[in-house]
């Protein structure tokens, strides 16, 4: 009996012992919410590190929180000013033209040893053109080129090429005719002509104004005024036009001699020009001169005054 009653004991630990193992290694009854249903979000693992929380792949921004750069925007802020149509707005000038046609500083401290470079009666031919274009960027130059208009129509890309290196286009009439002696209508059409070819090639009308020979009169001036331009014949003559100085030593001597603060120097389109043109703006830096930029220059008209020249 007491025997039986061992072997009794016995078998209900061992089986007390195996329901206890049993119940430890079965799984916990527990809630696992769904993937976002109460704002839980399930833990990475091994098996998938990636998409935690729903995150974009590729460190990818949620374009509600993206933001520009902060660099970015500086960039885009400093760029140059523009008007409402995309323009350029000409910053505010320096420089204006005096009763006798010489350039002067508006303000004080603005340099007053300058000269203006212009070039008028093109444009011609590829070869003069570059000369001219790459000794002024060269000496880092800014010139008028007074065009006719008959000119711009056989060269269009000649225009093109002078206002793409930053260069100021003015208007010389389209026939290259003394305006002086010719009827309201006449003038009217050789001044508007010009306008109008140099916009449809560029898109821009000139602002500045150079008679032929310097001939003009007081409705000539007063129409050009009214077109928005600054009229101008000019203050120191090359007479690179002249027969007797088509050499680039004449053309350098005459404007020397010709030379003072504010000088506005007439040359032309010509090779003895095109060949004196380097050795001439090195001894204009030499005395001390620098180039003012036409488009510093106020628009507004000058005295009533005129020169006579080609």
């Amino acid at each position: 009996m007491s025997k039986k009653l061992t072997i009794l004991c016995m078998t209900l630990m061992l089986l007390t012992a195996c329901i206890l193992s049993a119940c430890a290694k079965s799984p916990i009854n527990e809630t696992v919410p769904d993937d976002g249903q109460n704002g839980n979000i399930a833990a990475p693992t091994e098996d998938d590190p990636g998409n935690a929380g729903n995150e974009p792949d590729d460190g990818a921004m949620n374009p509600d929180d993206a933001t520009e750069p902060e660099d970015e925007r500086e960039a885009d802020d400093a760029g140059a000013m523009e008007d409402e149509n995309g323009e350029p707005v000409q910053a505010e000038p320096l420089y204006y033209m005096n009763g006798i046609y010489d350039i002067k500083p508006i303000g004080e401290g603005t340099n007053e040893r300058v000269v203006l470079l212009t070039f008028d009666d093109g444009p011609k031919n590829l070869e003069l053109v570059s000369g001219l274009l790459d000794t002024l960027e060269k000496h880092n130059a800014k010139a008028i080129f007074f065009v006719n208009g008959y000119r711009v129509k056989a060269n269009p890309d000649l225009l093109k090429m002078i206002y793409e290196k930053g260069h100021a286009i003015g208007n010389h009439s389209y026939d290259h005719i003394n305006l002086r002696q010719e009827s309201e209508e006449k003038i009217r059409q050789q001044v508007d002509a010009v306008q109008e070819i140099v916009e449809q090639t560029i898109g821009i009308r000139p602002t500045f104004f150079r008679p032929p020979n310097g001939a003009s009169n007081d409705f000539l001036r007063n129409y050009v005024k009214e077109q928005g331009m600054l009229f101008m014949t000019w203050s120191n003559g090359s007479l690179d036009w002249d027969s007797k100085n088509q050499t680039p030593e004449a053309v350098i001597r005459n404007v020397l001699d010709q030379l003072r603060p504010g000088s506005n120097i007439l040359m032309h389109e010509l090779p003895w020009t095109v060949e004196a043109l380097d050795e001439l703006l090195t001894r204009l830096e030499e005395e001390g001169y620098s180039f003012v930029d036409p488009h510093t220059i106020r628009i507004d008209p000058p005295e009533t005054n005129d020169n006579t020249a080609s």
